[in-house]
């Protein structure tokens, strides 16, 4: 049993590595329980194109629908989780999350609205044993090419509550962020979508970049 676990996560390390040749796309995670996965549909686009202006990334502006017990995951470093309702994984589906970030897969979720309940239950699954630890106003994600001396921004009004960021670490290593009450995604979108006013989508944008930032070391 120990070798073939040893094997499979050697071919996921190979194809994680592979990955790194190719022009970089993001994952968006189709995940299960009715909920609107693909909600956003202009966000991660718009985010590629202002990270390939301001950051120099090489990023295709379609991103890879993948699904959360598939060995593709491992050909994307950097997974998207979005929605407003209900999220379950599988058992088979959580193990393969929690092998994919340990690996060195890194997990960005924004809560559009609906989602905290659900995504807190899942993420229990995939590491049971850990917690999402609200970090501080200090912490480098909010200090990369745009400087957030208050931490996360506000983008969207959903409850009257204060953004707050939230993440999972593997060996003091962040694995994880989750944004609440925030909506940085929603900002990302095409302007006639919610009709932002253009310092609000900078901002949310400018967020955005960060977190690629500190995921790929730019």
């Amino acid at each position: 049993m120990k070798a073939i676990l040893f094997t499979y996560f050697f071919v996921l390390i190979t194809l994680f590595l592979q990955a790194q040749d190719q022009q970089l796309k993001i994952g968006l995670l189709k995940y299960k329980g009715g909920g609107d996965w693909y909600a956003d549909p202009t966000a991660l686009p718009n985010l590629a194109r202002f990270c390939n202006a301001e950051l120099n990334t090489n990023i295709n502006p379609d991103p890879a629908i993948v699904e959360p017990n598939s060995i593709e995951i491992f050909n994307y470093p950097f997974v998207h989780i979005t929605g407003h309702g209900n999220i379950i994984f599988s058992e088979e589906e959580a193990s393969n999350l929690q092998l994919y970030m340990e690996a060195g897969g890194f997990i960005y979720i924004d809560d559009n609205y609906g989602l905290d309940q659900y995504i807190r239950r899942e993420m229990k699954k995939v590491f049971p044993d850990k917690e999402f630890v609200e970090l501080p106003d200090d912490h480098p994600i909010f200090h990369q090419k745009f400087n957030f001396e208050k931490g996360l921004p506000k983008i969207h009004e959903h409850d009257n509550k204060r953004p707050q960021g939230f993440g999972i670490f593997v060996e003091d290593k962040l694995v994880c962020f989750y944004t609440y009450e925030s909506d940085i995604s929603d900002g990302w979108e095409d302007p006639s979508v919610h009709n932002d006013p253009p310092e609000i989508r900078r901002m949310a944008l400018e967020m955005g970049a960060n977190i690629i930032s500190y995921v790929f070391g730019n």
